[in-house]
């Protein structure tokens, strides 16, 4: 199969929200192209489709649209020089019921074996704090048109994501865990307030007041790199704009620039991801996200994913453990969830696995290993719940093993001055703040 016609794999699976659940979903939806394409390189050596996500340019590609919430360095300035307050915009952004906008993506670069990378997404997107949101989803074909289109549903109510993909006549629906579907219903816009909040969290300045899309706004800018903590990448870059209505204080246009280099031979990726043409406090009704499937598309059936709870994370990592000998790098990348790390491992575990799926056709392996391993994705589906709960969370897989009985493998905020942990030995306890800066310092800090 062609890199380009694999983009409608991944693209079917994503909720395409501009938001922290964007970032879940691409991260879960996209790591076994990635570690595929592992194969179809040189043994040194990641796509939005099966193009970018069997490249290394993933990890970055991922991170253009992350919307992770800095942990470190919270800046409460109320003000700039015009008097608009990013807290007041915030707030506002909250109350609103419904409104829509659009965003483009761009991913570019080279890939590990030096060949160009070019990608181009957009989305049209109606978000309802009472219905849930809809998303019209294109991946553009380089060579002009459209490679892809996609439908795609979340809707809290019916504890559901629907995704809806015309051209294979397919549709699937995922059900959804109760705290997922609860949490949505909470998040009250957070898509984009999630990006005002990160903003807020960073270091930034004024632009002062211009016309953006025949608006006068005024602009807010960050270069700190903390804006994207995680991945690992060298040399990152990052280039944040956003322009408010001086009028409504609601946000008009949002711009991010990033790039770093992605390989030790210093090769850069680099994407831009644009938020615009936003319609605040628009009219919805019920019917708009009541999905059209006519009657002759084929339902496929989505694994139920893990509900983002202590004790399924609990399980991924052991899972993940027994699998391989120890426990993932990083607690919010999937792609060290696929079955292409485990096949050759050496543990019992796996070898049960590995003769478990033995004269399985392919498609009889795939669903196989989807629901054998399902529970690694309670790692990072966690993770993220915790960083969008601002818990400052922080994780040391890296370093802690199976066998370190007493460090600290993961570890988060639960009142001002306690924190949960999970320790090596899958054992989890509280302790204050105090107790947990001495047993930090028997670990070599890593915060993914």
């Amino acid at each position: 199969m062609k890199p380009a016609d694999k983009i409608e794999n991944i693209v079917k699976k994503m909720s395409f929200k501009a938001g922290p659940e964007m970032d879940k979903d691409l991260w879960a939806e996209t790591s076994k192209a990635q570690n595929e394409f592992r194969k179809t390189l040189a043994p040194s050596q990641h796509n939005i489709g099966r193009i970018i996500m069997k490249s290394p340019l993933i990890k970055i590609a991922i991170a253009a649209v992350v919307i992770i919430a800095c942990v470190i360095g919270l800046s409460l300035w109320r003000t700039t020089g015009s008097g608009i307050a990013l807290a007041d915009v915030l707030a506002r952004v909250e109350n609103v019921k419904a409104f829509r906008y659009k965003w483009i993506l761009k991913i570019y670069g080279d890939e590990a074996a030096g060949k160009p990378v070019n990608v181009e997404m957009r989305a049209a997107v109606l978000e309802s704090q009472e219905h849930g949101s809809k998303s019209s989803v294109e991946v553009l074909d380089p060579n002009g048109g459209v490679r892809t289109s996609t439908e795609v549903y979340r809707l809290p109510q019916k504890k559901a994501i629907i995704r809806i993909t015309p051209k294979q006549k397919k549709y699937e629906r995922e059900e959804i865990d109760d705290a997922i579907a609860e949490q949505w219903q909470k998040q009250n816009n957070m898509d984009t307030g999630a990006l005002v909040k990160k903003i807020m969290k960073c270091k930034y300045e004024s632009l002062g007041r211009s016309i953006v899309d025949g608006v006068e706004s005024e602009g807010f800018r960050t270069t700190d790199p903390n804006y994207k903590r995680g991945g690992g990448f060298k040399n990152l870059q990052v280039d944040v704009k956003m322009w408010v209505d001086v009028k409504t204080q609601l946000p008009v246009r949002y711009e991010e620039v990033t790039s770093a280099d992605f390989d030790r031979n210093g090769n850069r990726m680099n994407q831009q991801f644009v938020i615009y043409g936003y319609q605040w406090d628009v009219p919805v009704d019920a019917s708009a996200f009541a999905p059209v499937i006519p009657d002759d598309y084929t339902l496929v059936t989505a694994p139920k994913k893990p509900a983002p709870t202590e004790e399924n994370a609990i399980k991924g990592l052991k899972l993940y453990a027994d699998l391989s000998g120890h426990y993932p790098k990083h607690a919010n990348w999937t792609s060290e969830y696929q079955w292409s790390l485990f096949e050759k491992s050496e543990t019992s575990a796996a070898k049960r696995l590995q003769e478990d799926i033995k004269g399985l056709t392919e498609e009889e392996k795939a669903n196989k290993l989807r629901d054998a391993l399902l529970p690694l994705h309670g790692i990072g589906i966690f993770y993220a719940s915790l960083v969008r709960n601002a818990k400052e969370p922080a994780y040391y897989g890296e370093t802690v093993t199976p066998k370190d009985a007493d460090k600290v493998l993961m570890r988060w905020k639960v009142s001002d001055n306690e924190y949960r942990i999970i320790f090596g030995d899958m054992h989890a306890e509280t302790v204050t703040a105090e107790k947990l800066t001495e047993l930090e310092k028997l670990i070599s800090k890593f915060t993914p």
